[in-house]
């Protein structure tokens, strides 16, 4: 006869199935059912989830805005200096104005990452930024974009860091450089899509528009980000066995700041000058400022570089514009994927973790090529070439998540940003001056020897690869 299990009586799933056999042989058959359903059970409750790789994509989303609010201006600045009546020299100042803010305050950034947890920090970062970018579509002359583009920098120096401190929370050391090489993607992969689309609208919308509708969309994406992001500790859906994964893996998961229950200890100045006292870290601090050189190249002055002296149409130029971006999230990626494979295969680290930082900047200085060809093809699969070795060379935040001492990462995190990004002051404006005869030539060069000394600090500087220890390290991780 047929005998219905009962998932009341029997803890067995909903709406069970029905088995087929007789009667006197149902106690033991029962048994023997249940105790597989909890054997499978508690198999399943082991596993480990994966929400790890849920916030990994919201990171990724945060990258895109992120980015997204960086380029902006360079989409608009063809329509705003017509408007405006700028010069090169203003617009390099005008391209420049972000970083000045944003490096400054990367070292105070960094403390903030250390005391404040990223789900609150995170959250007032991106509203305040976008909100300020809406207001640039609303400015009428030079000063008021240039002081808007100020409070944009002010309001994304906290980015990078939040961004490193989550990874360095929520990923082991043999997951991390493909997880930095995913959410850093977002600044390639996501303006490569983005360039066109933003190009497109406003040639329809005009520049104000722009600036109107990308800053809306980082306030709503703000508000979601307090909704759905938690540490890891915090988090109501990862289980113990992803927590245990994380931790056993180097993950630092129970970091104070996870406690926000529990006194931050008081920032001290000595924390700053130990940041700064190692030549390792002086490595990848200049190593830094070489990568972000040729990136703020391409996010500043290369539309107008393909305008204004290559001559090309301007919706053309948004076009090609795409094709680095794309060719750098293909060089991040494969670079990300390649450094943990290569660290699962046992490979030494100071080779999985250094090589293709130091081929990408050196690829990089290809971008040097351009001036040699007149052919547009020829122009983008150069500039293509540079980049795609910017973005091999871009997984740089391993460095800070493997050197810095324990209880400060989010500092080390802040002054390596600080240093690096002092090139989005110093590129926009040597070349504004470089190029303002109307060769660009030189510009090229400047940028292609920059790489070429980045790849010396990591070749001559940054040595063995393993986390400084400072002797009176009294913060327990």
């Amino acid at each position: 006869m047929e005998v219905p299990l009962s998932a009341k009586h029997y803890r067995l799933p909903i709406n069970p199935p029905t088995y087929k056999f007789k009667l006197e042989q149902a106690p033991i058959k029962l048994l023997s059912i249940h105790l597989a359903h909890a054997m499978a059970q508690l198999i399943f409750d082991n596993r480990p989830t994966r929400i790890r790789f849920r916030i990994l994509a919201f990171l990724f989303i945060n990258v895109v805005i992120n980015y997204m609010d960086r380029i902006n201006l360079s989409v608009a600045a063809t329509g705003i200096t017509d408007d405006l009546q700028l010069s090169p020299v203003q617009l390099g100042l005008l391209f420049s104005a972000f970083g000045w803010s944003y490096a400054a305050l990367q070292i105070p950034g960094g403390i903030l990452v250390d005391r404040i947890i990223p789900r609150i920090l995170y959250s007032v970062s991106l509203v305040a930024w976008s909100l300020v970018t809406l207001c640039l579509g609303l400015v009428k002359d030079f000063t008021a974009l240039l002081g808007f583009r100020l409070a944009v920098g002010v309001f994304e120096a906290p980015a990078y860091p939040i961004n490193n401190r989550i990874v360095t929370s929520w990923f082991p050391n043999q997951e991390r450089a493909s997880a930095i090489a995913m959410y850093t993607s977002g600044q390639f992969l996501g303006i490569a899509f983005l360039t066109p689309a933003l190009v497109a609208f406003q040639y329809y919308a005009g520049w104000r528009g722009l600036f109107i509708l990308t800053g809306i969309v980082g306030i709503i994406w703000g508000l979601f980000w307090y909704w759905l992001y938690r540490d890891p500790a915090d988090h109501p859906q990862v289980n113990k066995s992803e927590l245990d994964h994380i931790e056993k893996g180097g993950g630092l998961i129970n970091r104070p700041i996870a406690d926000t229950a529990s006194p931050r200890p008081a920032f001290e100045w000595k924390n700053l000058q130990k940041v700064f006292m190692y030549r390792k870290l002086w490595g990848i601090y200049i190593g830094q400022f070489a990568v972000n050189s040729t990136l703020w190249f391409f996010l500043t002055w290369f539309p107008t570089y393909l305008v204004k002296y290559r001559h090309l149409n301007f919706l053309t130029a948004g076009m090609l514009a795409s094709a680095p971006f794309l060719a750098a999230f293909a060089g991040l990626i494969t670079s990300g994927f390649l450094s943990d494979y290569l660290i699962r295969k046992g490979v030494s680290v100071n080779i999985a973790r250094k090589a293709p930082v130091i081929f990408g900047l050196l690829l990089s200085a290809s971008v040097i090529g351009a001036n040699y060809v007149s052919s547009t093809s020829l122009i983008i699969l150069f500039m293509t070439i540079a980049f795609f070795g910017n973005g091999f060379a871009t997984i740089t935040w391993v460095f800070v998540s493997t050197l810095a001492p324990k209880h400060l990462i989010g500092l080390t995190g802040g002054v390596f940003n600080f240093i690096g990004n002092l090139a989005s002051i110093v590129i926009p404006i040597v070349i504004g001056f470089i190029a303002r005869g109307g060769n660009f030539e030189p510009a090229l060069i400047f940028i292609g020897l920059v790489t070429i000394i980045g790849a010396c600090a990591y070749i001559f500087l940054v040595g063995k690869i393993e986390r400084i220890v400072i002797e009176d390290e009294v913060v327990s991780i």
